[in-house]
């Protein structure tokens, strides 16, 4: 873990995560030649961490699918790291065309890859966070800068990650965070962020575009 990816107290923040999330995923797809033609979106994210990583702190993560959709497919990561770090997530990740940008229907190289892993198991890619924003919700405006974005002209997962670590209190970091995507977010549109103590919404012209929530460890 390097400083690039550490809060104000030398730990792992949830968009450094994401962006090792990111990285292994594209490393095993590499290493199990899938089509190029195709790429994936994350749809949603949880991130469950029950000892937060710490600076300088050796990680090993291991990743594998564990159910697939029509055009879809989940995936688990774990983290342990070499002082006792623990950090296990699930993602949605959708299969798109990369010329039309459209979602494509999981194909034949991915079930050859992983379909022994998944056990047959079919998920769904309905989301799960309420997209309603309550009243005593704040809001304040967001922009999306030219570094949040990504090859597709979206708001990069990992980029959408910083909202969370800058408008909820995530205390000593153990705890479930979540985020989902019922849009792609992208430039050119009026961005707002609304949260509440644990939970959050970014609105696209005045559309829910993505929605948070952190949950402490009891």
């Amino acid at each position: 873990m390097r400083l690039g990816d550490a809060d104000r107290e030398g730990r792992l923040r949830l968009d450094s995560t994401a962006r090792f999330l990111q990285d292994i995923a594209t490393d095993d797809a590499d290493d199990a030649g899938l089509d190029r033609r195709f790429g994936w979106l994350v749809r949603r994210t949880l991130i469950r961490t029950t000892t937060a990583a710490t600076l300088g702190e050796g990680l090993r993560i291991a990743t594998w699918c564990t159910g697939i959709g029509r055009s879809w497919a989940e995936r688990r990561t774990e983290l342990r790291g070499s002082k006792g770090a623990a950090i296990d997530t699930v993602s949605l990740w959708v299969q798109i065309d990369v010329t039309t940008e459209r979602p494509a229907s999981i194909a034949g190289d991915f079930l050859n890859a992983y379909g022994e892993a998944c056990d047959g198991r079919k998920v769904s890619a309905r989301l799960a966070l309420d997209t309603e924003i309550p009243q005593s919700a704040a809001a304040r405006p967001w922009t999306v800068r030219s570094t949040d974005l990504d090859p597709f002209q979206h708001v990069n997962n990992a980029a959408t990650w910083e909202i969370v670590e800058d408008a909820l209190d995530l205390g000593d970091r153990a705890g479930i965070a979540e985020l989902e995507y019922p849009l792609p977010i992208t430039p050119g549109a009026e961005h707002q962020l609304w949260a509440t103590d644990r939970d959050l919404w970014l609105t696209e012209d005045g559309v829910v575009a993505a929605v948070g929530r952190y949950t402490p460890a009891s």
